[in-house]
């Protein structure tokens, strides 16, 4: 679905080629402020412009996921993230949450939230410069996209509807620098009760050649991502906190300090799995980020349609 690009930018044609070189060989601070607003755009800012349908959402920039049920000792820290915000959920799916979030202030942890103002992440963003710096951004968004979907998944288990996700399409992510920018797509695969976490890869480009010819795609496919995608993912998240019961008897007093319930099947990540290359289908033995494959997801851009298909979300200029 073609979208606009701003007008009046440092991507404007006339100065796109100064912006590139001036930000070449420089730290990635640099490259965040001016590259990446052009690159992925502001949901809030969308917001405050009148886009009355992210008013659900929130962002967090370099923000620690620390609310996150951790998958391995680190905790996701994205150059940029987007997800909903509290408010965007009426008073009854909160309290239907409440045991699963605890005492969010506090810094209990969740499979539902990222910070203690986000709940259900679905996008994020990381910026590298310097040698294999994208490979880096990949793996560190491949962590992040797992929790996110990890999110999603155990809230359809926890109402028995996880087969409605199973290939979808539940979170995208963006790694970029001053030259290349790479968008996925992550999605489950459920097998029973066993998960595994891909990444579908949407598009690799360098936005600089050709004079910049695609520099504004994945501005224009970040942007049909929240005014397309987003509004469609939020109401499935809502439908299946409803079947959520109203209340609930746990033997222990709190599930959000340690995400332990028995209606959930965790999933946990080792440090290699991060800190190494993605795995291939062949060394895909275990739970957790397995890596690419070849076959596509679905998607809910358009339904159950491929992740190839959801490439047309890529805006053109017009």
């Amino acid at each position: 679905m073609a979208q606009t690009y701003l007008r009046d930018s440092l991507f404007r044609d006339d100065i796109f080629e100064t912006t590139c070189r001036k930000v070449g060989d420089r730290n990635e601070a640099r490259v965040i402020r001016d590259i990446t607003p052009l690159i992925v755009l502001s949901a809030e800012n969308l917001a405050t412009y009148g886009a009355s349908e992210l008013d659900c959402s929130i962002e967090s920039t370099n923000e620690g996921w620390n609310n996150s049920v951790p998958l391995i000792g680190n905790r996701p820290q994205p150059d940029y993230s987007v997800g909903f915000r509290r408010e965007a959920f009426t008073d009854d799916q909160l309290k239907k949450l409440e045991p699963f979030v605890g005492n969010f202030i506090a810094g209990d942890q969740s499979l539902f939230m990222a910070t203690y103002l986000m709940h259900f992440p679905f996008l994020t963003c990381e910026v590298k410069c310097g040698t294999a710096a994208l490979d880096i951004a990949d793996r560190q968004n491949a962590h992040s996209g797992t929790l996110a979907v990890r999110a999603v998944v155990e809230l359809f288990r926890l109402v028995k509807r996880e087969q409605e996700i199973n290939r979808e399409i539940l979170a995208f992510s963006i790694s970029h620098d001053h030259l290349c920018a790479r968008i996925y797509g992550h999605y489950p695969e459920l097998r029973g009760k066993d998960t595994k976490y891909f990444r579908h890869p949407i598009r690799k480009f360098d936005f600089t050649e050709l004079e910049g010819r695609d520099k504004w795609t994945a501005y224009c496919f970040t942007k049909n991502v929240y005014t397309h995608w987003m509004p469609t993912h939020f109401k499935r998240i809502c439908s299946a906190i409803d079947q959520l019961p109203s209340k609930l008897d746990f033997d222990v007093p709190s599930l959000a300090g340690t995400g332990a319930s028995q209606e959930f099947d965790n999933h946990y990540l080792s440090q290699s799995d991060v800190n190494s290359a993605p795995a291939s289908d062949d060394e895909d033995r275990h739970s957790g980020v397995s890596g690419e494959r070849e076959t596509t997801p679905g998607t809910s851009f358009t339904g159950s349609v491929s992740a190839r298909k959801a490439r047309r979300v890529q805006g053109r200029k017009h």
